[in-house]
């Protein structure tokens, strides 16, 4: 006996009818997926054939392509946003403790013991020429002959312009400075007038990436100029 199915009776490949419902209410739901889109590409163009190139496969990959590199972009912005948000409120927290202190003497003793924690360094030297002389000057400056600054900052290298501030790996010549050996260092000339010797704050960081010659140095600059300013007031009480 040969029973005929009827044409409504048979049952229909793909999909059960729950998923399909919910797909057809919802579509987006696939197009937001991107493996999901992948394998769709993927399965019309298996089932064009090796010799038919669709276009729009082909478009859907540049796109996504140009996608995760806006989204690598945004990521990178965002973390340099937060880095210097971060770095914003380092450089006030230590411009602060500037201001805390009392006389030249717990201000250079600072550098060392306060100073140089809050800004996440090693070491933070204040270095001074010899001629002229200033008198009263705590144990802990660093007291070098004249012309021992400019040496210190070409390093062997053409030096820059004296208020340039210097970012570069730690130079040998400096390691007796810093006390230790160390890995990067930004160099900070300081201003003191015409009747006052050249002078220097010298930081040191065993982080190789902290202090790099492709870095911004407007934050340093004003730690630099606001640790002047203080310097020069406590010189004159």
């Amino acid at each position: 006996m040969t029973v005929e199915l009827d044409q409504a009776t048979e049952p229909e490949p793909g999909l059960d009818p729950k998923t399909r419902d919910r797909l057809l209410a919802d579509p987006g739901a696939i197009l937001g997926d991107r493996d999901l889109m992948r394998a769709l590409v993927a399965a019309r163009e298996d089932e064009n054939g090796a010799n038919v190139i669709d276009i729009r496969g082909r478009a859907m990959e540049a796109l996504e392509t140009r996608l995760d590199r806006l989204e690598a972009q945004h990521e990178s912005v965002i973390a340099t946003a937060y880095d210097n948000q971060s770095g914003t409120a380092v450089v006030h927290r230590a411009v602060i403790g500037l201001l805390e202190a009392v006389d030249l003497a717990e201000l250079v003793d600072s550098l060392q013991s306060d100073i140089a924690p809050l800004l996440r360094i090693e070491t933070l030297r204040l270095v001074v020429e010899a001629d002229p002389v200033l008198p009263n000057l705590p144990e802990d400056v660093l007291i070098a002959p004249a012309g021992a600054i400019e040496r210190i900052v070409a390093a062997g290298r053409r030096a820059p312009r004296g208020d340039d501030i210097v970012l570069r790996p730690a130079s040998p010549i400096t390691q007796p400075i810093h006390g230790r050996a160390l890995a990067s260092e930004a160099l900070l000339p300081l201003d003191l007038g015409a009747r006052r010797p050249r002078a220097m704050l010298l930081m040191g960081s065993a982080d190789a990436q902290r202090f790099m010659p492709a870095h911004g140095t407007d934050l340093l600059r004003f730690f630099g100029q606001v640790f002047r300013l203080v310097l020069l007031a406590r010189l004159r009480a």
